[in-house]
């Protein structure tokens, strides 16, 4: 039985790529073949290299955590497993000559070449597409930030087979046609010259594999049509039409990595309030004799809450109260923009005979002033 790998590189499962990098390295130099001469020393420094191209993969890490070793295995064959992994700039780092394909030639025989085809199969194989998500937010979740759920349509690796394509129990063949390149040459004559060119095999479709018996759940795909809830947290602050990347989130890919979903931020209306970055601006009636006398008003907030403003004496229509600190949260702090509170006075327009009487008094006493 396999080792868990984490515990292998003795790191959490929450742990960072650079907690990861930094465990291989101290166990790599410990292990390294030129260092260290002991019996069992290469099959211990195999098994924390296989542990570091697992975890140091996104894709990889995934389907193990998920899954565990069956998540892997008929996915990738062991040599699959290394050979999107560079661990070249590891060693050169460390002082050491030759690099990673001279270290696991003795466990791969010609792995070197191996890892050259890689570049011309990462060409062919595709990543999946990227998705695409409108969000709409309401001017309250923006404030102050909010998590949403949302359901995304996308294509995902089959439970059933794991993403190999092959009925389980059995595992995909390297394709006889291009050796697992995916490609195969097309060459052609012009006049002395001979031409070659590099096309899509024909007998695998550019996979690389033959699957003998294909899996039922995806009919050999590997991949299926699902509906996946995603809890997403949407920063405060965010401006209308922003975007949010979720790496790994989109659709599945032939090379077994999937797109990004890319959520774009659509800030709704909102009967109240108006926003002007992170400020926010809102209006409030007051009456002749309230604007002149001073008074006290109810005011909402974004917070969903009811503050009492002071309006002072002969307040002006169109007057601005600011309420600092009860706007949008700016991003990536704790600070607040403000909530601007427009003053309307309002003039009525039907009045009662003493109303009348009443303002005509004042009038005459405003002339004697």
């Amino acid at each position: 039985m396999k080792r868990d790998y984490y515990e292998v590189l003795g790191v959490s499962k929450v742990a960072t790529p650079d907690q990861i990098k930094a465990a291989y390295r101290k166990l790599a130099l410990q292990y390294h073949p030129d260092r260290n001469k002991s019996p069992g020393t290469e099959e211990k420094f195999k098994e924390i290299s296989e542990a570091y191209a697992v975890l140091s993969d996104n894709t990889k890490r995934s389907l193990y955590d998920q899954y565990g070793h069956e998540g892997l295995q008929g996915r990738y064959s062991q040599e699959d497993v290394f050979r999107t992994t560079n661990f070249d700039e590891i060693f050169g780092d460390m002082g050491f000559d030759g690099g990673f394909d001279g270290i696991f030639e003795s466990f791969f025989g010609n792995f070197g070449e191996s890892r050259r085809s890689r570049y011309r199969q990462k060409d062919y194989a595709q990543q999946g597409k990227d998705l695409t998500y409108e969000l709409e937010l309401t001017l309250e979740e923006i404030a102050l930030g909010t998590t949403k759920e949302i359901e995304i349509p996308r294509t995902e690796a089959c439970e059933e087979c794991k993403g190999s394509g092959a009925m389980r129990g059995s595992v995909p063949k390297t394709c006889p046609e291009c050796r697992g390149t995916g490609q195969a040459q097309n060459m052609s004559t012009s006049g002395f010259s001979t031409i070659i060119r590099l096309i899509t095999c024909k007998k695998c479709k550019g996979s690389g594999r033959m699957i003998e018996n294909p899996c039922k759940g995806c009919n050999g795909n590997g991949a299926v049509e699902r509906i996946r809830t995603i809890r997403v947290d949407i920063p405060a602050g965010i401006e209308d039409g922003s975007s949010l990347r979720l790496r790994g989130q989109g659709d599945l890919g032939d090379s077994g990595e999937s797109g990004d979903l890319y959520l774009v931020c659509r800030e709704l209306p909102h009967n109240f309030f108006i926003r002007e970055e992170n400020n926010l601006q809102c209006q409030v009636s007051v009456g002749i004799v309230d604007a002149a006398l001073g008074s006290r008003i109810a005011v909402p907030t974004i917070d969903r809450q009811t503050l009492t403003v002071k309006v002072p004496p002969g307040t002006q229509n169109g007057t601005i109260l600011g309420l600092k600190g009860m706007g949008i949260k700016f991003p990536n702090g704790s600070r607040r923009g403000d909530q601007l509170v427009t003053i309307k006075v309002n003039v009525p327009t039907r009045l009662t005979a003493k109303q009348v009487e009443i303002l005509r008094q004042f009038k005459e006493l405003e002339k004697k002033c």
